[in-house]
């Protein structure tokens, strides 16, 4: 949505596929980082959160840190809670979510 709004154009596929940038600057690095830190792996955690360093400097590694603990945490409250997707957010992602195979994280819903 966000780039409907600044005419920006993302390739979502890159968050599964994760072959290139997807459209973000620095997106591969980026996502190795939290896919690194999402998993537990030491390894591909420390080459790339040197990747990071390397392409974008310190500052942005720990600010890319910081977000990945946050987004981790956020949906990790809601399933606790209980707390659904919203109606309109179901509709606006169906689409989208049945192409990327998120469908498939759902599990016992």
């Amino acid at each position: 949505m966000s780039g409907d709004q600044t005419g920006n154009t993302y390739d979502l596929h890159a968050v599964m596929d994760g072959d290139d940038d997807g459209g973000v600057p620095h997106g591969k690095v980026l996502s190795d980082f939290a896919e690194g830190i999402c998993r537990n792996d030491a390894a591909k955690t420390a080459a790339a959160r040197k990747a990071v360093v390397d392409a974008m400097g310190e500052a942005a590694m720990v600010d890319a840190a910081a977000v990945i603990a946050a987004f981790n945490a956020y949906p990790r409250a809601a399933d606790a809670t209980g707390i659904p997707l919203e109606d309109m957010k179901v509709d606006m992602t169906a689409e989208l979510r049945e192409d990327l195979g998120l469908e498939a994280f759902n599990v016992g819903k």
